[in-house]
C-alpha cells in the first residue's frame, strides 16, 4: 500500500490535537481534545501529564479515523508542543512523579531572584540566549527535585526521567524506548548551550540537576523513534519534533534571513529567522534555535506575549461573559472602539520587552458607559498591542522595518483583530490558507526527513495564502492608542511584592 500521508501531533497548552495531512499540505482528519487547567496557588500552573498523553491518543486515533485511512499508508509523525512545560516521570512505572509545571507557572520567582542576585544573569543569557525567569523549565525541574519527596534520591539512583512535553509524549509513543528531545526544545530549558548545542554542565551544576535526568538532544529533522503497534496497529517513524513556535516558522516558510511570523495561540509569539548565527538582542528579545535540519543549526529572535488566546478563555470560563471564541468578535463589532478602556492581560506577568514577573491584569479607563462590548473589543485590542511592543524590539535587533506579518494560529481567524493588527503595525499582515500552521510544520519537516520533500524550497510551495489585511487606520490616531496602551501596561508592573 503506498504511503501518502504525513501524521503530526499538536500538543498545546489547552488542548492535545492531531491532524492528517497529504503530500499537498492538506488536511484529511483532525481531532482533538482540551484538558483540565490546573491552579494550586495564586501564580502556580500545572498539567496532569497522564492526562495529557490520554487525550492525545484519543486524538490520534479519532484524526486517523475521520481521514478514513489505513494507519500503514502514514509515512511518519511530526511533533510540535506547548515548551518549557516540565515533566519529571519513573522510568519504571512511567508515571509521572509530580503534575507538570507550566510554562506560565511563577512559582519558581525567588529561585530565579537567587541567580540575579548571585550576578548569574548576563551569563546565563549569552550561554542560552534566554533572560532569568520562571517562564523556562530549568527552575521548574530544580522545583521538582527539591521539593517532592523521594524524588531527588530516586534520580541518583538513575530512576527518573526529566523532559518537555516532546519527551514525554515520545517516551509513551515508543513505550519507554526513546528518551529523547530536539535542539528547538532543548534551548527553552535555559539548562542547554546554544553556542557549543550540548547541555550546560555549569547551569545545571548551580542548579543542582543530574544530567542522567535529561534527555539526549538531536537534530529536529530525526528519526526520534517508532511509535508502538499497540497505537495505531503498526510501527510509524517518529520524523520530526519541534517546539510549537518554531513549528510555525517553518510551517510558515519563514526560511530567509529577515522573514518572520507572529503565531496567536494561547500566548502570542513572534519569531524571526536570524540564519546560521545566534544575534543576541539588546531589547528584551530572546535568541532561540528555530530548528535542527541537515547537519545545519537556524537560529531565531523571538518576543513572548504570554497571554494572548488565553484572555479570551478568561472571558468564557471565568467570567461567563461570552460563550465562545467567536461570541468575542460580535459583541466586538458592535462598537467602533473601546470608549478608552485598556485590558493589559498579565496574568502570569509581562514578557517581552517588560519581562516582570510581578505585573498583574489590570481593565484601566472604565466609567459609567463601558459595556461588556468595549471590555471584549479592549480584550482582542490587547493582544494586538503586545504584538506592536514585541515588533518594535524586533525591528531595532534587525536594523530593517519588517514590510509583512505572516500570522497563523486560533485567534488569527478573528477579522476584526487581524485587521486592528494591520492598524497598529502599519503593515500588511498575511493569513495562509491554513491556520494550522504549527501542526503543519511538524508535518513538513517529518516529511522532509523521510524524503517527502527535498528541499526548502520544495516546502516553500506547499504554503498559500487566504487574506491580507492592509492598514486603513491614520499614523496619527495609532500613535494615540499606542500610547494609551503604554500608560497602561505602567499602571500594571510591578504590582506583586517582591
Amino acid at each position: 500500500m503506498k504511503k501518502k500521508y504525513i501524521l503530526a501531533i499538536d500538543q498545546g497548552t489547552t488542548s492535545s490535537r492531531a491532524i492528517v495531512f497529504d503530500t499537498g499540505g492538506n488536511i484529511v482528519g483532525k481531532a482533538g481534545r482540551e484538558f483540565r487547567q490546573i491552579y494550586p496557588r495564586p501564580g502556580w500552573v500545572e498539567h496532569d501529564a497522564g492526562e495529557i498523553w490520554t487525550v492525545q491518543r484519543e486524538a490520534i486515533i479519532e484524526a486517523v479515523k475521520r481521514a478514513d485511512i489505513n494507519p500503514s499508508e502514514i509515512i511518519s509523525l511530526g511533533i510540535t508542543n506547548q515548551r518549557e512545560t516540565v515533566v519529571l516521570w519513573n522510568k519504571e512505572t512511567g508515571k509521572p512523579v509530580y503534575n507538570a509545571i507550566v510554562w506560565q507557572c511563577r512559582r519558581t520567582s525567588d529561585e530565579c531572584e537567587k541567580l540575579r542576585a548571585d550576578g548569574l544573569e548576563n551569563d546565563i543569557w549569552l550561554r542560552t540566549g534566554l533572560k532569568v525567569d520562571a517562564y523556562f523549565s530549568g527552575t521548574k525541574i530544580k522545583w521538582i527535585l527539591d521539593n517532592i519527596p523521594g524524588v531527588r534520591e530516586e534520580s541518583k539512583k538513575g530512576n527518573i526521567c526529566a523532559g518537555t512535553i516532546d519527551s514525554w509524549l515520545v517516551w509513551n509513543l515508543t513505550c519507554g524506548k526513546s528518551h529523547v528531545t530536539d535542539v528547538s526544545n532543548a534551548s527553552r530549558t535555559m539548562l542547554f548551550n546554544i553556542n557549543t548545542l550540548e547541555w550546560d554542565c555549569g547551569l545545571l551544576k548551580t542548579l543542582g540537576i543530574p544530567i542522567e535526568i535529561l534527555p539526549r538532544v538531536k537534530p529536529s529533522s530525526s528519526i526520534h523513534g517508532y511509535t508502538d503497534n499497540g497505537i495505531l496497529g503498526c510501527e510509524i517513524p517518529i520524523a520530526s519534533i519541534l517546539g510549537d513556535q518554531q513549528a510555525s516558522l517553518f510551517g510558515q516558510a519563514c526560511f530567509e534571513i529577515g522573514t518572520a511570523k507572529n503565531t496567536y495561540g494561547t500566548g502570542c509569539f513572534m519569531l524571526m529567522n536570524t540564519g546560521p548565527k545566534p544575534v543576541f538582542s539588546k531589547n528584551g528579545l530572546l535568541t532561540t534555535i528555530a530548528w535542527g535540519a541537515g547537519g545545519e543549526v537556524v537560529y531565531a529572535l523571538e518576543g513572548s506575549t504570554f497571554i494572548a488566546g488565553a484572555a479570551i478563555q478568561w472571558l468564557r470560563d471565568e467570567l461567563k461573559l461570552i460563550q465562545s471564541a467567536r461570541q468575542c468578535d460580535e459583541l466586538a463589532e458592535k462598537v467602533d472602539g473601546t470608549n478608552g478602556v485598556y485590558f493589559v492581560p498579565a496574568f502570569a506577568g509581562l514578557g517581552t520587552p517588560y519581562w516582570d514577573m510581578y505585573a498583574r491584569g489590570a481593565i484601566l479607563g472604565l466609567t459609567r458607559g463601558t459595556r461588556v462590548e468595549h471590555i471584549a473589543r479592549a480584550v482582542l485590542e490587547a493582544i494586538a498591542y503586545q504584538v506592536k511592543d514585541v515588533l518594535n524590539c524586533m525591528q531595532e535587533d534587525a536594523f530593517h522595518s519588517l514590510k509583512t506579518l505572516k500570522v497563523d494560529g486560533g485567534a488569527s481567524a478573528s477579522n476584526i483583530l487581524m485587521q486592528f493588527q494591520s492598524d497598529i503595525l502599519r503593515v500588511n499582515v498575511y493569513r495562509p490558507r491554513i491556520i494550522e500552521t504549527t501542526a503543519l510544520g511538524a508535518a513538513l519537516m517529518a516529511g522532509l526527513t523521510t524524503g517527502v520533500w527535498a528541499s526548502n524550497d520544495e516546502i516553500a510551495r506547499v504554503w498559500s495564502g487566504d487574506r491580507i489585511f492592509v492598514p486603513n487606520m491614520s499614523e496619527e490616531s495609532c500613535d494615540k492608542l499606542y500610547s494609551g496602551w503604554k500608560k497602561a501596561v505602567s499602571r500594571a508592573m510591578n504590582w506583586e511584592d517582591k
